[in-house]
């Protein structure tokens, strides 16, 4: 058999490390060097690919064993597995979505042709014309009549069959991973495919999508510990955004009633599988709607992200099937927490039962919170990670809401929910509070307990309360954690998976 039917053990996989590396990357050093001397680019500025491999197999795969065609193409990619029978060089090349052989002859080619070939090395880029064809157990081939190294790899790629063993190399060096891990590169695919789905999902309802500032004065929108930097010409403290709500709700008092934003959101707080100090939100916001009609929106976008990413909304969580495009419960948090411990749980269950509750259960609390916060603690303890089903958990107190509009039926809790899959929390949304005068005295609540040291609370925000002074209508708000939606796509455990370049510590970089 002639063609490349599965890998084989080359060389270079033995020389990734240590020495080997360093007498590796000079012997492929000094055959850029021999090129250049001899007058050859070895990094050319471009090259005029008429196909990509893709389109190849979709116009030619079905080609019966042993067919030459005068179709002429010009590809190119990365040379992935190579293979010489003397007068034959093999060579599989992929490129971003495919692979093919190309199948060089050394009759065709020619003498300094093929001795080209010779000195091409697995990882290296190259540009291929010839014509399509057909092996004789029929794989899929370009016979090549010229050849043209694109760039040169001087660092051997990773092991083929085993890739990056440590976890930590495959994040720092996800361009190396990409190379060898196909389940990478579908992982981001999917992450891809979802993102492009929220965008025709939110702009066939008529919703605009729009860019606010990374930059703000105030931390606000979310409880968590901000980044802080400095403006030097204004002499200025700033805050990288935490959150994109209080600038899109501007928009909503701007009049501009359905708006969007997907965007980078910086937490300073801990980095663990569910957390990356940088990450990706998407955030709606409706006018004239309310929690339910963004609850709605929110099952909506998930069903058809997994349409659109995957083919079917039917995923296997946690070994549970589960059919995203069914209805969602809903469920109070409060009503969740009691079932859970046997007993009420709900602000307005004295502060000290509420603590007894907590110590039963050894969840550790701290003295500065109010029975909204022990209210999710316990929750968070006793049901957050049982909830693998996609469910709504709302009613959520006013203390640990300061953005939410009070429940209609019940005061000491808000019309906000969250979304949880798997354990995780997905989405989280709420009917927006509007009325200026609530919106302060929250604020001065916030304000109240960062002073008395919690620094995940936030600040009195001056102009957005300005901005309600003016009338926000009735408005529904949703955000959603694209990472964390990803990894349940793309079936994966930790959110660096997920993240391109995830934050690490940093390391010592051999040359």
């Amino acid at each position: 058999m002639n063609e490349i039917t599965s890998p084989e053990p080359d060389s270079t996989d033995q020389a990734t490390t240590g020495s080997g590396l360093i007498a590796e990357r000079a012997r492929r050093l000094g055959l850029v060097e021999e090129m250049r001397a001899d007058g050859v680019q070895p990094y050319p500025y471009r090259f005029d690919r008429s196909h990509t491999l893709s389109e190849i197999r979709a116009s030619s795969g079905a080609l019966e064993p042993g067919t030459e065609t005068t179709e002429r193409v010009q590809v190119a990619g990365r040379i992935m597995l190579r293979r010489d029978t003397g007068k034959l060089v093999f060579a599989q090349m992929r490129d971003r979505s495919e692979e093919i052989q190309l199948f060089i002859s050394k009759a065709v080619i020619g003498e300094d042709g093929f001795a080209a070939v010779k000195n091409l090395d697995l990882g290296d880029w190259v540009g291929a014309e010839g014509l399509v064809m057909t092996t004789r157990t029929g794989e899929l081939s370009v016979k090549v009549d010229r050849i043209e190294l694109l760039a040169k790899a001087v660092r051997p790629m990773p092991d083929k069959w085993h890739g990056l063993s440590d976890t930590d190399t495959r994040f720092r060096q996800r361009y190396a991973d990409l190379i060898v891990n196909a389940e990478a590169r579908r992982t981001f695919e999917i992450r891809h495919a979802m993102i492009s789905s929220f965008r025709r999902t939110l702009d066939a309802k008529g919703f605009i999508e729009v860019e606010t500032p990374v930059l703000h004065t105030e931390a606000g929108g979310a409880m968590a510990r901000p980044f802080i930097t400095h403006h030097n010409t204004l002499d200025m403290q700033l805050y990288l955004r935490i959150a994109l709500e209080l600038h899109l709700k501007r928009l909503i008092v701007g009049g501009m009633e359905r708006v969007y934003e997907i965007g980078r959101i910086f937490r300073n707080e801990g980095i663990s599988t569910r957390h990356n100090p940088e990450f990706t939100m998407m955030e709606l916001y409706q006018a004239f709607g309310d929690m339910n009609d963004v609850m709605a929106i929110t099952e909506e976008l998930v069903a058809n992200a997994a349409r659109d990413a995957l083919g079917t909304t039917v995923l296997e969580i946690s070994g549970q099937t589960v059919d995203l495009a069914d209805p969602w419960p809903r469920q109070r948090m409060v009503d969740l927490a009691s079932e859970a411990l046997g007993t009420e749980v709900h602000p307005s269950v004295p502060v000290d039962r509420l603590r007894s509750l907590a110590d039963s259960i050894e969840v550790r609390w701290d003295p500065k919170w109010g029975p909204g916060k022990l209210v999710e603690e316990l929750f968070e303890a006793t049901t957050e990670a049982h909830l693998i089903r996609p469910t709504f958990v709302t009613g959520h107190p006013v203390e640990i809401s300061p953005l939410a509009r009070a429940d209609r039926n019940d005061p000491l809790l808000t019309e906000r929910f969250e979304l949880f899959v798997d354990g995780r929390e997905l989405a989280n949304g709420y009917s927006e509070l509007n009325d200026p005068v609530e919106q302060r005295l929250r604020f001065e609540l916030e304000q109240a307990a960062k002073e008395a040291g919690d620094a995940e609370r936030g600040s009195v925000d001056e102009d957005y309360i300005r901005a309600l002074e003016y009338g926000m209508p009735p408005t529904g708000g949703l955000g959603i954690g694209m990472d964390r939606l990803a990894m349940l796509l793309a079936g994966v455990d930790t959110i660096r998976e997920v993240i391109l370049f995830p934050t690490l510590r940093p390391e010592v970089i051999d040359s």
